[in-house]
């Protein structure tokens, strides 16, 4: 078990070649946001854009692309095939050939649960030959399919809250440090287990997270951390170290979020201003 510190991170983060341009820093594409939870994949997109992306692509279902458009200017929002405003059966085409130039991709984030997003989740890790970020109902699709994971050459990352961990485990396996490594195992994933003390996990290799507080316990605080994870990884860091770094930001901005706005009041779109100062 180990513990990173801030100057770990500093170190982790790569240096900027004056030289380079936007695609050069990640092209990261979101599968988010469904009728009812635009919020979801807007958090996302400002975590992964705040945490130094240089492409951020959304797609979102049609129903919802005009909110979406609105709420985020810096990213490249996109609209997608869509039923009873969630991603509809055969929405897959729409971005196969996009799939093709990303760095990483995020699913899950106000997803919902359908026939399509079910169908959708399963292409994307079947045929993208890069990391895949699984949060949310992005990992609850994926109980019934688990070796579609198992058989992915390419890392795969699960961002589960306790209750998530719990429903897609065996029974008798808890969420705690055991129950992350464990699963990380039976995957051959990348573990986020989201709580006091978040514990990172590729079964081999494990991070528990000493930043945070109660203040973050609120809807919309694990959709920025999913972003974050994504923005790093689609960087080029190393997948665990992303995700552990990630965790480690965004607990840390909260924490200084917290001293300022204290637990009561803050939001996660506050906690995102306390990133700045702790990447340069």
């Amino acid at each position: 078990m180990m513990h990173l510190t801030h100057n770990d991170i500093l170190s982790i983060l790569p240096d900027r070649d004056p030289n380079a341009h936007k695609g050069n820093f990640g092209r990261i594409l979101l599968l988010c946001g469904g009728r009812g939870y635009t919020g979801a994949a807007a958090l996302a997109g400002s975590g992964a854009l705040r945490t130094g992306a240089g492409l951020v692509f959304m797609g979102v279902p049609e129903s919802i692309y005009a909110i979406e458009a609105i709420k985020m200017t810096e990213a490249i929002v996109f609209p997608m095939r869509d039923e009873n405003g969630m991603f509809a059966p055969g929405v897959f085409t729409d971005i196969q050939d996009r799939l093709k130039a990303m760095d990483a991709v995020l699913i899950g984030p106000g997803l919902g649960k359908s026939a399509g997003c079910e169908e959708l989740v399963c292409r994307v890790l079947e045929t993208f030959r890069g990391p895949v970020i699984l949060d949310a109902d992005g990992i609850n699709l994926m109980i019934g399919h688990k070796d579609i994971i198992r058989r992915r050459d390419e890392p795969t990352i699960l961002t589960p809250h306790c209750g998530e961990f719990t429903r897609f485990v065996d029974a008798g396996i808890s969420p705690d440090e055991n129950g992350a490594i464990s699963l990380a195992n039976n995957l051959g994933a990348i573990i986020v287990l989201k709580g006091h003390n978040t514990v990172i996990t590729d079964g081999n290799v494990t991070y528990v997270n000493n930043t945070g507080n109660p203040g973050m316990a609120v809807g919309g605080s694990g959709d920025v951390l999913a972003g974050m994870i994504a923005s790093l990884i689609g960087q080029k860091i190393d997948p665990l170290l992303a995700s552990a770094s990630a965790v480690w930001l965004h607990g840390r901005a909260g924490d200084l979020c917290a001293d300022d706005y204290g637990q009561y009041w803050m939001l996660p779109s506050d906690m995102l201003r306390y990133l700045p100062q702790l990447m340069k």
